[in-house]
């Protein structure tokens, strides 16, 4: 494991993917903790705006020049900012089991399943995580 790699890459990148392992490490983090509260929902807060980050932030790349600026991960990225929205009104509405939903959801798929993409040979986390 070499960080070389990540500290070579634009900056735009490099807050990407720090707001991404961020995250993930704050999203395990609530998830093992209790529920309800104001640390939960600090927490929340902040896991909101990593996220937001995370999608945002890949607005900035392009994908497949010959596709054009967008791909099918801008579609992920602007569903992830939506669904963020939509669990976080589910919270302030006390629609406890739509929050839990919306967020595992987030968490799983938006943020580890898209996750485990960047680990394919030729990506940047490929060679922080496996070398090369």
């Amino acid at each position: 494991m070499s960080l070389a790699p990540l500290f070579a890459a634009p900056p735009l990148v490099q807050v990407h993917a720090v707001a991404a392992i961020a995250a993930l490490l704050l999203g395990v983090f609530q998830l093992l903790r209790p529920k309800g509260g104001g640390g939960h929902r600090l927490v929340g807060w902040i896991w909101i705006s990593l996220m937001l980050v995370v999608a945002i932030s890949s607005f900035g790349f392009v994908y497949d020049p010959l596709i054009g600026r967008f791909s099918w991960i801008h579609g992920l990225s602007a569903f992830t900012v939506a669904m963020v929205a939509v669990g976080a009104w589910e919270a302030r509405r006390h629609r406890v089991q739509a929050h839990r939903t919306t967020m595992l959801m987030l968490f799983w798929f938006a943020l580890v399943v898209t996750g485990a993409f960047t680990l394919l040979p030729g990506r940047i986390m490929h060679a922080v995580v496996f070398g090369g």
